[in-house]
């Protein structure tokens, strides 16, 4: 081989390597199953440590501080239970500034109101010389008006710009209830109206016992036929739950059964009628089996009986002995 052959022949080798070794970079890169991500791993790591204090835009420490100090303050409020306190400062806050703006509630048209004052209902659905018509919340003082006992429903409009308008629909006094020696005021559905009795309350028809007050509506509405006899009626007693006992005004009890009282009723008022039953010196009358009338004297007329029947008896063997 010559010179020149062995030249060319050296030439042509070099330059049939580096196309093989391209070739085996390619492949490598392409067949290597981390190769992509360990390029992505290699630039991140790149960019961190060419990272310095200058990309960090200005402003991101104070921010940082501040937020933090946000959040401790927050949690301390929370957390001391200081957050009514300032949610009323900034409700305040928003009705000053609405008030300024004209949204002052100048007047409140209130309606069906008979037993609740026009101060109290305001009081109850939180309304005040400060309150604004524009931060009003007409659902929750709705909300707040129905919690009272003798309020049954409520409507609360707010007419823009400055007008407030409240109707209430109360409840009636029906009865007095007595449970456990406390005496109250309730409504036809036995809602206790007020633990107190005013003096206009005083002439309502008396219920005594534990469930008298929701039982109450069924038993009066069945004495009111027979005026006669309520007229008499001190109080009305629910007995375990089952019956009901009349007190009269003369200290008698009228014992009824538990079924079918308005029959009981009847048998009594035709007695009062008859032979005058209601005035006279008992003690009770025992209406609980259904074929009798049981009636029992009071004291003095179960001595005054004995003593007439001694004196007959006394009689008796008097006019034998002669």
């Amino acid at each position: 081989m010559t010179r020149d052959t062995a030249a060319t022949a050296g030439a042509t080798a070099g330059s049939r390597r580096p196309r093989a070794s391209r070739r085996i970079i390619r492949t490598t890169s392409l067949s290597a199953p981390y190769g992509l991500f360990g390029g992505i791993r290699h630039a991140l790591a790149r960019r961190w440590s060419t990272l310095s204090v200058s990309d960090v835009p200005r402003g991101v420490g104070s921010t940082a501080a501040a937020l933090v100090l946000l959040a401790s303050v927050g949690f301390g409020v929370v957390r001391g239970g200081h957050l009514p306190v300032i949610s009323g400062v900034v409700i305040d806050a928003c009705h000053r500034v609405a008030n300024a703006a004209g949204f002052r509630i100048a007047s409140v048209a209130l309606a069906g109101n008979k037993h609740l004052t026009r101060e109290e209902i305001l009081a109850i659905a939180g309304v005040t010389g400060r309150s604004s018509l524009l931060f009003l919340d007409a659902s929750a003082a709705r909300r707040e008006l129905m919690t009272n006992p003798w309020i049954a429903d409520a409507t609360v409009q707010k007419l823009y710009p400055q007008q407030l308008q409240i109707t209430v629909r109360e409840r009636e006094a029906y009865a007095l209830w007595q449970n456990q020696g406390r005496l109250s005021v309730i409504a036809v559905d036995g809602t206790v109206l007020q633990t107190y009795v005013a003096p206009r309350f005083a002439n309502l028809p008396l219920v005594v016992g534990r469930g008298a007050e929701t039982r109450a509506k069924d038993f009066l509405d069945e004495l009111d036929r027979h005026p006669e006899v309520r007229e008499l009626v001190r109080a009305s007693v629910l007995v375990a739950e089952r019956r009901w006992n009349l007190r009269l005004k003369s200290g008698i009890d009228v014992r009824l059964p538990e079924i079918d009282p308005g029959r009981a009723l009847e048998t009594v008022s035709a007695l009062d009628r008859e032979k005058k039953l209601l005035t006279r010196d008992i003690a009770a009358i025992d209406l609980r089996l259904p074929d009798r009338v049981t009636v029992q004297l009071s004291d003095a007329a179960a001595a005054a009986r004995e003593n007439v029947l001694k004196d007959k008896a006394g009689a008796k063997k008097k006019g034998g002995s002669a």
